[in-house]
């Protein structure tokens, strides 16, 4: 019956998930932003009503969570586990091919934020560097520990680890990239190393999107702390288009 209960539960999610509105809804959602139904019902192209329908729905999957303040009613995703199946969701709907080409648009397949961390090229790259400098080290199963210079790296920039340790979440964990098809660094270590990078302006957010863009500062930090030097070059619409070349073979 716990088996049977756990299939049914997975095709109503999948079911849930497979609405054309309802996937563009929650992958408005993975850049962490709360967003309305009147938002929401604009970027999935339906009407009011059938947006709240849908997020009726969403919530009822405990996909996405409603916060109320005042007369305004919030939409959200439920939690990081949500923006990580979406993810792993987009890698398996490119299809498997031999050699994978990534087909994303440069300024996303840079960086870009998967709900409360950092995704995309730049984020692998720090995933594969802070592994094989021995600051991340695999536990059994999957998830990862900081070894004491990693714990000394995340100190150095103001993250309050053990603080990070006592958290129901997640403290550090793979996430499949779906742009790369390779882990990022998610849990709350991912999150935190995102806030880092944004409040000491290493990266901007895009105001529309889920892009971000590496500023001079970000890629200074990149090849003197982290030792991953990054090549950048700025078009004339705004976008980012980038290309890593990291300082040691991480491949």
């Amino acid at each position: 019956m716990n088996a049977e209960h756990h299939d049914l539960g997975v095709s109503q999610v999948a079911a849930a998930i497979a609405e054309p509105a309802r996937t563009r809804m929650l992958c408005a959602l993975m850049d962490g932003h709360a967003r309305t139904s009147t938002e929401l019902a604009s970027i999935a192209e339906v009407s009011a009503s059938t947006a709240s329908a849908h997020l009726a729905k969403l919530k009822q999957m405990v996909l996405v969570r409603l916060h109320v303040q005042g007369r305004h009613r919030y939409y959200s995703l439920a939690d990081p586990r949500v923006a990580q199946a979406l993810e792993a969701l987009m890698v398996i709907g490119q299809g498997a091919t031999p050699t994978f080409t990534p087909r994303t648009p440069d300024r996303l397949q840079f960086a870009r934020t998967c709900y409360d961390h950092m995704a995309g090229t730049l984020a692998v790259r720090l995933h594969d560097r802070m592994i094989e400098a021995g600051w991340l080290v695999a536990l059994e199963g999957e998830g990862y520990r900081l070894s004491e210079s990693g714990e000394a790296l995340f100190e150095g920039l103001g993250v309050d680890v053990q603080h990070l340790a006592t958290q129901r979440r997640r403290f550090a964990c793979p996430c499949l990239d779906w742009s790369m098809r390779r882990p990022h660094l998610g849990g709350a270590l991912g999150a935190a190393l995102l806030q880092v990078a944004i409040k000491r302006k290493w990266v901007i957010q895009d105001l529309d999107s889920r892009a971000l863009g590496l500023t001079a500062s970000g890629r200074r930090e990149m090849v003197g702390r982290f030792g991953i030097s990054a090549e950048i070059e700025v078009k004339p619409t705004g976008a980012i288009a980038s290309r890593l070349a990291p300082t040691v073979d991480l491949r």
